[in-house]
This record gives structure tokens, sequence and C-alpha cells, in this order.
């Protein structure tokens, strides 16, 4: 059986949710506590047992290359200054990290066939940085890796969301099994009208590597970009697809006010 090892964390939108500051500071760099966002995704996927990442990034974002790159300037300066006890709070989680730039934002699953000679034929990870989870015993990819282990297949991890909303998502059809884990029939993107249910994809998956044959055959979809949705529809024709309700504080930090709260909240636990 293949074990989970690699993971693409694809971080190289345009972050109009967070407009006008996203102009100049990505939105994976929204400091919390002292740490930007993608330094969380980052340690969840170390967590969780991944050794390689592919981080997706688009030419505006040099500042998370930058972050992850270990600044000997800095540490000279620290250690002049009798500060060298500073110098571990620079360091960055104890993982390999690769880059590949997207050259124009034509969808989540533009950026996703990026990494394809980087996952080669093994199942990987995707974490969307978006997306942040706390306040679990097991790291939320843990617990999709632990699916997956189980079912030797893919896994989404889903989240249950007001009618209302499920416009802005990938919306699962569920064959029930348990009060957390269910089979997937079939996936729509953005729905606007009739959902198939109220689950939707949560910023985490598990995927075969078959993925990347459906994600060449792409055609543009909703919005006009290349959905990893549409992608996961027709793998679904071949391949078992699990979805999995997760457990912990889910923040989507694209949402001003999910972004706020997650602060208080990581203040209130200092």
């Amino acid at each position: 059986m293949s074990t989970i090892k690699k993971a693409i964390i694809p971080a190289a939108g345009y972050g109009t949710r967070n407009l006008p500051i996203t102009k100049v500071i990505p939105k994976e760099m929204f400091p919390i506590m002292g740490k930007p966002a993608i330094h969380y995704i980052v340690e969840e996927a170390v967590e969780s047992g991944i050794e390689e990442i592919l981080i997706i990034v688009s030419r505006n974002k040099n500042m998370i290359i930058d972050y992850f790159d270990r600044s000997l300037e800095l540490e000279a300066f620290l250690t002049q200054v009798n500060k060298g006890h500073l110098i571990e709070k620079t360091a960055s989680p104890d993982v390999h990290i690769q880059f590949i730039r997207q050259p124009y934002a034509k969808g989540l699953g533009d950026a996703i066939k990026l990494g394809k000679r980087f996952i080669g034929d093994e199942p990987f990870a995707i974490l969307l940085p978006d997306d942040l989870f706390f306040d679990s015993k097991k790291p939320a990819l843990s617990q999709l890796i632990d699916v997956y282990n189980r079912h030797h297949s893919n896994v989404l991890a889903l989240q249950k969301v007001k009618n209302e909303h499920l416009k802005n998502y990938g919306v699962i059809k569920e064959e029930f099994i348990s009060d957390s884990l269910y089979k997937v029939s079939d996936i729509v993107e953005k729905p606007k009208t009739n959902p198939p249910s109220n689950l939707a994809v949560n910023g985490r998956y598990i995927l075969k590597p078959e993925i990347f044959t459906c994600l060449e055959k792409l055609r543009p979809g909703s919005g006009g970009e290349l959905q990893l949705t549409d992608a996961i529809k027709q793998l679904l024709l071949d391949q078992t697809f699990y979805g999995s309700i997760l457990t912990g504080a889910h923040f989507d930090i694209g949402k001003e006010e999910e972004y706020i709260e997650l602060i208080l909240k990581m203040n209130n636990l200092k």
C-alpha cells in the first residue's frame, strides 16, 4: 500500500476576497500570532507525515518563497547583537519544500496540474491554505490519511454548509456510511440551483495520481477556470471517493470575520 508522503499547497491565486491588502501581501502570509497562515498549513502537513511539499506560487508571491528560505544575514545580525536565542524562532518546519510558478491564475485545477512531475505515480495530499483547522487531537490532514489507509481510495474533507452558501463550494452527492463518513457518488462545482446535498468540500484532499489524466483533459468550467472539482467528477467514473467530516474548529481566513475570530481565539489560548 502506498503511503501519503507528498503534498501540494496551491498559493497562486489573486486573493480577490481580501483586496486591497492582497495587492501587496498574499493572504497566505496573513499573520496569526506572529506566524503566517501558510506556516500552520506546512506544520499540519509535517505532523501528518508529509515528507515533501510543492507550493504553487505566482510571480507576485515571492514573499512566500522568501519566508521559507533561511536568512543568513538576519542570523548574523541577531548573533552580533546578542540575540542569538531568537534564531530558533526564524526556523521553518523541517520538511523538503519545492516551489513552482503558475504563470496565470486559471483555476485550482490548472494549479494542481503543474504538480504532475513532482507527484509521479504516488497518491498525494492537497491542502488549501485558506482553510485552517485547530482544536483537534489529530491534524486535519492526518484524519483524511487515516480514511485513505482504511479504504485505499480518494478522500475529500467535507463540511456541512447552509443552503444559501452552497453556491460557493464544490458539493457532493453522498451515500451515508456513518455520521462523519460518506461515499461520494457525484460532485458539482458551485451549484447555482438544486445542490445535491449540504456537504461541501473543505480544503483538504487525498487523490490518486490518475487525477492528472483527468486534469489534462479538462475544459474551462465555472468562472471560465479549470476546476479540480470537474476532474474529480471525471475520476469518479472509474474510482471510488470517500468524504469525511473533520473534527476540530475550521476557519476560512479569506473571510474577514473568520480571520478575526481565529486571531481572537488563538490570543485567548496563548
